[in-house]
């Protein structure tokens, strides 16, 4: 397929992910640049809803969304934004909050995962763990059904949600789904999708190169890159979405790929066209809002 009309007139605008040579990225200009957000109005509308609230689990901050009036408890997901671990948050990631809980009428536990460079591997990881763990825990504090809990992530937020899932199945938490939204789940970056949209794409392969040198880890390290986990099995059905033009694509469709040769129910779609980011900025893409209704519809299924 060639590049989607509205992927190409924004890779126009936007030819790269950072808009800024990865040299020139101090730490000062990286805590500068994540308080800008020149995408807010792209992001979607704040969704009314009957309670968002903020507060703080075991030290990691979160943000919950409602959907319904009263105590009754319903589906969660725990939400995990995208970012290269090194930017994005909860309130920059509001808008796809509250969207999130309107379509899937679930909790959303949306979380303020720690950051790198300042929190290198496996801060991100440990945090994302440590919110799933205590929903599993104290279902009653978020108004959950702890038999339908799933987690989500798009991008980084992809890998720490894929992350947490082999988690829970250690643990012996049956989480209900795993939403994975063109995730990182390698760092190898050898991949032909990486080779062929290298640049010119938005996510550049150099870009996420730098990313990864900030998160830091050790690249066989399946809480780093779950393509090395070793055993599969038992993990949490999953929905996996990717992107044609995204150098994160073959990464994404081979992780699912060995989830369902390890007997884990899995469906994968490669949004035809898109490019890396789309899920997130319905203010650009049509195909975010298509892809948010696939999601709720994958979700639903795996709720009941």
């Amino acid at each position: 397929m060639p590049l989607h009309p509205q992927a190409e007139a924004y890779v126009k605008l936007f030819p790269t992910d950072l808009d800024t040579p990865v040299s020139l990225l101090t730490p000062e200009l990286i805590a500068r640049m994540r308080t800008m957000d020149g995408f807010a109005e792209q992001r979607g509308p704040a969704v009314p809803l009957p309670s968002v609230r903020d507060e703080v689990v075991r030290g990691v901050p979160v943000r919950i969304y409602r959907p319904e009036e009263g105590e009754h408890p319903l589906p969660a997901i725990v939400y995990f934004h995208g970012g290269g671990w090194v930017f994005g948050s909860v309130a920059r990631n509001d808008a796809l909050g509250r969207d999130l809980a309107a379509r899937t009428g679930a909790v959303v536990v949306s979380v303020d995962y720690r950051l790198a460079p300042d929190h290198p591997f496996p801060a991100a990881a440990d945090d994302a763990w440590t919110v799933v763990e205590d929903v599993f825990a104290r279902p009653e504090a978020y108004l959950a059904d702890p038999e339908r809990i799933a987690v989500c992530g798009d991008s980084a937020g992809g890998n720490v949600a894929a992350v947490a899932a082999w988690r829970a199945r250690d643990a012996g938490l049956r989480l209900a789904h795993q939403v994975l939204v063109y995730p990182v789940t390698d760092v190898a970056m050898d991949t032909p999708s990486y080779r062929d949209y290298a640049t010119g794409f938005g996510l550049a392969a150099h870009e996420m190169a730098w990313f990864v040198e900030q998160y830091g880890g050790d690249p066989a390290d399946p809480a780093l890159a779950p393509v090395r986990l070793a055993d599969k099995a038992g993990l949490a059905p999953a929905t996996v979405i990717t992107a044609e033009f995204d150098p994160l694509r073959d990464e994404g469709e081979t992780y699912a790929a060995q989830l369902a040769a390890a007997g884990v129910p899995v469906e994968v779609r490669r949004y035809e066209g898109a490019i890396h980011g789309f899920f997130g900025l319905p203010g650009f893409f049509d195909q975010a809002a298509e892809a948010r209704d696939y999601v709720a519809a994958r979700l639903g299924e795996a709720f009941g």
